[in-house]
C-alpha cells in the first residue's frame, strides 16, 4: 500500500481543513445550542460539492476515493459532528443503493439532484421492532396495479427532516424475509400517503436530527423499485452492500473527533497548572495521552487500509465491520480520558469536550452496534 495521499485527495483535504477553520468551527457551539445548522453554511457545503463526495462524476459529483471521502469525513468531525451528518446520508446510506444497484434512468433522475445538493437522501430502513435486526422490518408493500402500496413506521431516521428522497426497505414476501423477500423503493417526499412525522429529542448531534416516517396507504410507482421490477425480493442484499461502507465513514468521524480530542486535551495538560506545575509533568496525565495517540494511530491505519482495499475492489466487509467496531470503541475511550485531563472542566458546557463525548457514544450505536459488527467479523472467520 502507498501510504502518500493522491494529489486530488491532499487538495480536497486542504480544502476541507480551511473550511472548517473559517466557516465551521466559529458557529459549532451556536449550531449545538439553538440545534439547527445554517442555511448558508448547507449552501457553501453545496458550492464545495460535499453533498456528492461519493457520486460519480458522470451524474455531477466529485467522484472522490473511499480514501478520499473518509479523509474529507475525518476533518470535519473536528468539529460539530452534526455538520458531517448533513451530507453523510446524501453520499452514503441514501444513495448508494441508488448508484449500487439502481436503473441508469433511476441515476440520472436522481443522482445529480443528490450531487448538487438540491436533494438530500436518507435510509428509511429502521423500526421499532427492527434495529440490529434489520430483517425484522414491518412496514409492507404490495403491488396493486401500477403502483405499489406501503404501510408501516420508521424512525430515527437520520435527516428525515430536511431529506427529499429516501430508500425505503419494505416487506413484499414475508415468507421469505431476508432471503427474497425485502424489496427497496425510492420514495419521495410528496407521495400520497406519506409523511415525516415528529423529531426525536437526542442526546447529542443536536444540530443533526432524526424524524420517524409514517406510509398510510403510500403510494410508489412501480418504476421506483431500486434497480426494478427484477430486483423486487433483493433490498437486503442492497442494505447490507451499502452498510459495508458505511460503517468505514462512521469510523472515519470517530478518528476525526478522537483527534480533536487529542488535541485539546494536550493543549489544556501544557497550560493547566495543578501542585505547582502543568498537568502535563504529571506521569499519569502523560500515560493518558500516550494511549490516546497511540490508539488513533492504530485507528488510521486500519481505517485508511480497508479504504485502500475498497478502492481495489476488494470485499472488505469483515475489514468494514472491524473498523466500525475498534474506532468507535477507540473514539469513546479518548473522550473519556480527555474528560478526564480536563477534569471539572471537560465536564462543563463551556468547553467543548463535553459536546464531543456525547456525540461519539451514538457511534458504536448506529449504523451496526459493536455487537453486531462482532457477530459480523466472528461468522465471516467461522465461514472462512
Amino acid at each position: 500500500m502507498d501510504f502518500s495521499l493522491p494529489e486530488d485527495v491532499r487538495m480536497m483535504q486542504d480544502t476541507i481543513k480551511k473550511f472548517v477553520q473559517r466557516d465551521l468551527e466559529p458557529i459549532a457551539r451556536k449550531v449545538e445550542e439553538e440545534e439547527h445548522i445554517p442555511e448558508e453554511i448547507v449552501e457553501k457545503m453545496r458550492e464545495l460539492g460535499l453533498f456528492g463526495l461519493a457520486i460519480p462524476e458522470a451524474y455531477g459529483g466529485l467522484g472522490l476515493s473511499t480514501l478520499g471521502e473518509i479523509i474529507v469525513y475525518e476533518e470535519i468531525t473536528k468539529t460539530n459532528a452534526c455538520f458531517r451528518s448533513r451530507i453523510g446520508t446524501s453520499n452514503g446510506i441514501g444513495s448508494l443503493g441508488i448508484l449500487f444497484d439502481g436503473t441508469e434512468a433511476q441515476k440520472q433522475k436522481y443522482l445529480p439532484r443528490i450531487a448538487s445538493g438540491e436533494w438530500t437522501a436518507a435510509l428509511a430502513l429502521t423500526e421499532p421492532e427492527a434495529g440490529s435486526d434489520a430483517a425484522n422490518i414491518k412496514t409492507t408493500a404490495e403491488l396493486q396495479g401500477d403502483h405499489y402500496v406501503l404501510n408501516g413506521r420508521k424512525h430515527f431516521i437520520t435527516n428525515g427532516d430536511c431529506a427529499q428522497i429516501f430508500t425505503t426497505l419494505t416487506v413484499t414476501d414475508k415468507s421469505k424475509g431476508s432471503r427474497g423477500g425485502i424489496t427497496a423503493f425510492i420514495v419521495e417526499r410528496g407521495m400520497p400517503g406519506f409523511t415525516v412525522g415528529k423529531s426525536e429529542k437526542k442526546m447529542g448531534l443536536h444540530g443533526s436530527h432524526v424524524s420517524e416516517l409514517l406510509f398510510d396507504n403510500c403510494l410508489v410507482p412501480k418504476e421506483n423499485v431500486i434497480g426494478g421490477e427484477g430486483m423486487v425480493g433483493q433490498g437486503f442484499k442492497t442494505a447490507m452492500r451499502v452498510l459495508d461502507k458505511g460503517r468505514l465513514t462512521i469510523g472515519a468521524c470517530a478518528v476525526g473527533a478522537a483527534q480533536k480530542l487529542l488535541e485539546m486535551s494536550v493543549s489544556y495538560a501544557k497550560q493547566r497548572v495543578q501542585f505547582g506545575k502543568p498537568i502535563g509533568e504529571f506521569q499519569m496525565i502523560q500515560a493518558m495521552l500516550a494511549d490516546m495517540a497511540t490508539e488513533i494511530y492504530a485507528a488510521r491505519q486500519m481505517l485508511y487500509h480497508a479504504a485502500h482495499l475498497r478502492d481495489q475492489g476488494k470485499r472488505i466487509s469483515r475489514e468494514a465491520a472491524m473498523c466500525k467496531l475498534f474506532c468507535t470503541e477507540m473514539g469513546c475511550r479518548v473522550a473519556d480520558m480527555a474528560v478526564q485531563i480536563h477534569g471539572g472542566m471537560g465536564y462543563m458546557a463551556e468547553l467543548p469536550v463535553e459536546m464531543f463525548y456525547r456525540d461519539l457514544r451514538l457511534y458504536r450505536i448506529y449504523e451496526g452496534t459493536s455487537e453486531i459488527q462482532r457477530v459480523i467479523i466472528a461468522r465471516d472467520l467461522l465461514r472462512d
